[in-house]
């Protein structure tokens, strides 16, 4: 029986499990077995991996996390470690590498194919939703809803207390959670690294908001831009003479990455992973499953390298329409 390799790599999201019972099964109704490695290129490295059925996998679906477990692993930098996980993978009789990762994962993945002749598959996960070269990644929808929802709950008291509320959300590179949690929360501000607003833009939008009435305002910022706990004290100071209340701030941290996938990341992480296996069997080595167009594709690995996805700007103007 032939056998594929399947580990999840860098930060956890929700959809990991989804996918990871995709390939398995997949794996299984085409006659392959699945080794599953335990920690990402950690577990490659020592050797440490579980045989992954039909039945191991069920059950998982519904849960966050990875039931394969993430690390980082510094030492898969040095040739010598890489040169011990292939020859591990060899000896397990693995053809072929299926990494479920990001732009770092596929980099480090691609070495493997790049100095060994390993067949890499990469199938894309971030909730910054920034891998290039695909329009989705596993775990971005449910980051979303995690901030939205939390939010949402804040939103409540600040409109109660009549105050300008910052929330702080992922996103150290990439404004892509902020943009969607702004246009779904409301927010009265929305700050992405990718189109910078200047402070005083930011003060007079606060002022706006008072001048018309409205006796609170939601500032969501990505973390790329700035600390929401010092946005919100240079705020205090510049307009401690406005009468626009307290300034308070949360940071949503990595509530955001946790819990239960939407039935968005479930579909999409379980086509993710069922369309990367068929094109295996079909014969197709060292791609990307990507979302393209309304339809899930194949790229080549290493179209994801060097760049990151952006934000649309029509897609920032409307946050912008909608906000004050």
């Amino acid at each position: 029986m032939k056998r594929i390799g399947l580990l999840t790599s860098g930060g956890d999201c929700p959809g990991l499990n989804a996918c990871i019972r995709a390939v398995v099964r997949t794996a299984s109704y085409y006659g392959l077995e699945t080794v599953g490695f335990i920690r990402g290129f950690k577990g490659l490295v020592d050797n440490d991996f579980k045989i992954l059925d039909y039945k191991s996998v069920a059950g998982i679906l519904q849960r966050g996390g990875t039931v394969l477990l993430t690390a980082r692993e510094p030492r898969f930098k040095d040739y010598q470690y890489r040169k011990k996980a292939y020859e591990n993978i060899k000896k397990l009789g693995i053809d072929a590498l299926f990494v479920i990762g990001g732009n770092g994962s596929f980099q480090g993945a691609y070495l493997l194919q790049k100095e060994f002749g390993l067949n890499v598959i990469g199938i894309p996960k971030t909730i910054d939703n920034d891998i290039f070269g695909t329009e989705y990644s596993i775990g971005f929808d449910t980051a979303v809803n995690n901030a939205m929802e939390a939010i949402d709950k804040i939103k409540d008291t600040t409109m109660s207390h009549e105050r300008v509320f910052i929330v702080e959300v992922m996103g150290r590179d990439s404004g892509f959670i902020a943009l969607e949690v702004g246009l779904a929360t409301g927010a009265e501000i929305t700050l992405i690294p990718e189109y910078p607003l200047p402070l005083h833009i930011v003060e007079e939008k606060i002022l706006k908001a008072k001048s018309m009435g409205k006796g609170f305002a939601i500032i969501v910022v990505a973390e790329g831009v700035a600390s929401a706990k010092e946005l919100a004290e240079i705020l205090t100071q510049r307009l401690k003479d406005k009468d626009i209340g307290e300034i308070r701030y949360q940071v949503l941290g990595y509530i955001q990455r946790g819990g239960s996938p939407t039935a968005y990341d479930r579909i999409m992480a379980s086509k993710f992973g069922v369309f990367a296996v068929e094109k295996y069997v079909a014969g197709e080595k060292n791609f990307m499953v990507a979302f393209e167009n309304g339809s899930v594709v194949l790229k080549p690995l290493e179209v994801s390298f060097g760049k990151i996805r952006v934000p649309n700007i029509k897609e920032y103007e409307i946050n912008n329409i909608l906000s004050l």
